[in-house]
């Protein structure tokens, strides 16, 4: 009479649960990576030891040739108003973040300050210009 064990080992490997785990680590690289918004518009900021953090609202961008952008759309001094009007339309108090180079000139800065000061102004609201900066290293 033959004797037979009642536990047999099985010496197979599951490979489901190694997948899923691959799964849910390329979800998670993929999520964060979206939230990151890399700038398409090539600039060297200016440093600083500041560390503000604010919510973005609109972005505008001066480059180095002194080109400026609403977003990623190149505009004139006059088209950033209308289109800042535009965006900034059902806010009371929102953020326009300046994203210049460091070799433009003050008055350049100062010009995109006085546009929503103008805006303030009109419509009586409260949006605030914040000057993005690269951490010194």
């Amino acid at each position: 009479m033959a004797i037979k064990a009642r536990n047999t080992r099985n010496v197979q490997f599951s490979m489901a649960s190694m997948s899923d785990l691959v799964f849910l680590l390329l979800i998670f690289f993929m999520l964060t990576s979206t939230l990151v918004a890399p700038s398409a518009i090539n600039l060297l900021l200016p440093s600083s030891d500041s560390r503000t953090m604010v919510p973005q609202t609109v972005n505008v961008h001066i480059s180095a040739d002194r080109q400026v952008f609403l977003e990623d759309i190149p505009v004139d001094m006059d088209a950033l108003q209308s289109g800042l009007i535009d965006r900034l339309e059902g806010h009371t108090a929102a953020t326009v973040v300046l994203r210049t180079d460091h070799t433009v000139p003050v008055q350049y800065i100062v010009n995109v300050i006085d546009v929503v000061e103008n805006i303030n102004s009109r419509y009586q609201v409260k949006h605030r210009v914040i000057l993005a900066t690269q951490p010194r290293r």
